[in-house]
């Protein structure tokens, strides 16, 4: 496994494959070390939490640099991500003792009626390069706070990340073989969920990555989380604030290069305000500077490699044979490096890459509505369903638009959709399903057993 840095495409690091003996002995290992781990108090577990949110917070630096060194974004954004590992951390360890509290229901045929929350053993992440850390912590800090214990198959691109963690629960103290990294290719993934001890696994990647994995976890019995692709729109209507929405839509769009699930990706503008969307977006994208993620003033880094560029590259021909026209076009450096300007896309039609397919880089579709019925329609027409947004200054409108008519599993108002530890994250149709994060996501790898007495 190579790690290359996508600003200058240098080799960081090779890693060696685990040996299949060397992933059966960290399963062994992660196995035996859930049978201890599982009944430890609930307090000792907040306590080594917290102390992993203070090294999460301690080490931001050095771990927001080598983010970005393997996948590219803005070392600002790297680091602003470990911050908000630190914080899933410290939310669960707060917060799951009264999760777990045992459950007491009214129930005329028994004595009592009681349902208690159990860990269920070993849970497989299959985690992307696009978040590194995030991905992670997001699904490893409810986990271990409820007594399950982590088994992690990262991204081939961010290994130098996947051990770091590692290391990090290693350094605050946990038990061995609480959390274990294995270094492995997806070719070898349905070998490790088939293994019995591997009790449930959790991916986010791909629609196809999804469906391989829901298929093995399907035959071996596991049960599974995933949160897959996206092709969110953002629907802006005429009433908006336009400065608001130009600003919330740069955002979502162009952090982490538009490397992110839950990016905007198609945006759906009332034909009252196009133009003037388009002009302040234009006058946004001609001040952003792209650049070597490294420095200060880097608002956009390169794309997180050669091959991702050149499927967006494709994907974007794609829809100007079709029909599609390249208006704006930022600037980008001209040096070696996984580089892609800003680019909009107009005249956007269903049928088309730029409408149908989950553009993963810093391209804006922008779709004319004539009402807002028809943005309504448009944004809900996609074979995805993981976040999006309104953009409207009569909130109780959108607001009855978000929760009767636009079908995701979020929808945020005059703002970009972004993930919380407090509230649930997960998506409809080929976004997945299940529910990471808040205590809906705590509860997705927990044995729920009922106990009656009579």
């Amino acid at each position: 496994m190579k790690s290359i840095n996508p600003a200058n495409l240098e080799l960081i690091k090779e890693y060696a494959d685990h040996s299949e003996q060397e992933v059966v002995e960290i399963i062994s290992e992660v196995d035996g070390a859930f049978h201890s781990w599982k009944t430890t108090d609930i307090q000792k577990r907040a306590f080594l939490q917290n102390k992993l949110a203070d090294l999460l917070e301690e080490r931001k630096q050095e771990l927001g640099e080598l983010i970005t060194c393997e996948m590219g974004k803005p070392l600002k954004q790297a680091i602003a991500e470990v911050e908000k590992c630190a914080w899933v951390c410290r939310y669960y360890a707060e917060h799951a003792k009264d999760f777990l509290k045992l459950e007491e229901f009214e129930n005329d045929n028994f004595r009592e009626a009681l349902v208690s929350y159990e860990p269920i053993g070993i849970v497989l992440a299959i985690m992307p390069w696009n978040f590194p850390l995030w991905q992670v912590f997001r699904f490893s800090a409810p986990n271990l706070m409820a007594g399950n214990v982590g088994l992690l198959k990262h991204a081939s691109n961010v290994s130098g990340c996947a051990l770091a963690i590692e290391k990090l629960y290693m350094d605050a103290g946990y038990p061995p073989h609480v959390f274990r990294t294995v270094l492995v290719p997806g070719n070898r993934v349905e070998s490790i969920i088939a293994d019995k001890r591997v009790r449930a696994v959790t991916l986010t990647g791909s629609s196809g990555a999804g469906s391989a994995v829901a298929a093995a976890a399907g035959k071996y019995l596991k049960k599974s989380v995933l949160e897959l692709g996206g092709n969110d729109a953002y629907i802006v209507l005429a009433d908006a604030n336009i400065e608001q929405a130009v600003e919330a839509c740069f955002n979502g769009r162009v952090q982490n290069a538009g490397q992110s699930c839950i990016a905007a990706k198609r945006f759906i503008l009332h034909k009252d305000i196009y133009q003037e969307f388009r002009q302040k977006l234009q006058k946004k994208i001609e001040e952003t500077k792209v650049g070597d993620p490294m420095e200060k003033e880097t608002q956009m880094g390169p794309l997180s490699s050669e091959s991702i560029r050149d499927e967006l590259i494709q994907q974007i021909e794609e829809s100007v044979k079709a029909g599609a026209k390249k208006t704006i076009v930022g600037e980008a450096p001209k040096e070696k490096g996984a580089f892609y300007p800003i680019t909009v896309l107009e005249n956007i039609n269903p049928g088309m890459p730029a409408f149908d397919d989950e553009l993963f880089g810093p391209v804006f579709s922008l779709i004319e509505a004539s009402s807002d019925d028809e943005a309504i329609e448009l944004g809900n027409q996609s074979e995805f369903g993981l976040g999006g947004a309104i953009f409207s200054s009569n909130t109780d409108y959108a607001r009855s638009l978000a929760l009767e008519r636009f079908e995701s599993g979020s929808c945020f108002v005059n703002d970009f959709v972004k993930s919380d530890p407090r509230l649930p994250f997960g998506g409809i149709k080929n976004s997945g399903y299940g529910r990471e994060l808040s205590h809906y996501g705590f509860y997705e790898f927990l044995n729920i057993k009922t106990v009656c007495i009579k």
